[in-house]
């Protein structure tokens, strides 16, 4: 079977979505006819929109905060761990924490991310990302 034709055939009846909808038989539907109300996704397609993901949250940053890149590995990656949680705008409005790990002062930044809603919302996660951000170690 060619399957290249296939994947036209069922986008051609199926439609190809790139954000969720309800399809007509009343199920979260997403990609090309994939319901994914009854049959999720696997382990392996959640990795794989997670390595894009990834490399988006990445790309915003460069953009945004070039300097980012200057970090720690284990600041990098409470940076990235915020900005996938958040968004990059949401992100940006923690200017005083920003400004805190550009001039490197880790305890200023720990504090000013404590310091907000965020924190509140998130709990422990804050907790082990501000203390990171001051110890310069992430067990995972």
């Amino acid at each position: 079977m060619d399957i290249d034709k296939l994947k036209d055939q069922l986008i051609l009846h199926e439609s190809l979505e790139l954000k969720s909808y309800t399809c007509s038989a009343g199920y979260v539907t997403l990609g090309v006819g994939r319901n994914v109300e009854e049959l999720g996704i696997t382990e392996e397609e959640a990795r794989y929109l997670l390595d894009n993901d990834i490399l988006r949250v990445g790309k915003e940053l460069d953009n945004a905060i070039p300097w980012w890149r200057d970090l720690s590995e284990v600041r990098q990656r409470v940076v990235v761990d915020m900005v996938f949680n958040l968004g990059i705008s949401r992100f940006l409005n923690f200017k005083n924490a920003i400004n805190a790990m550009q001039e490197q002062d880790w305890e200023e930044a720990a504090a000013q991310m404590l310091d907000s809603r965020w924190a509140d919302q998130v709990g422990q996660r804050s907790h082990r990302l501000a203390k990171a951000m001051i110890e310069n170690t992430l067990e995972v």
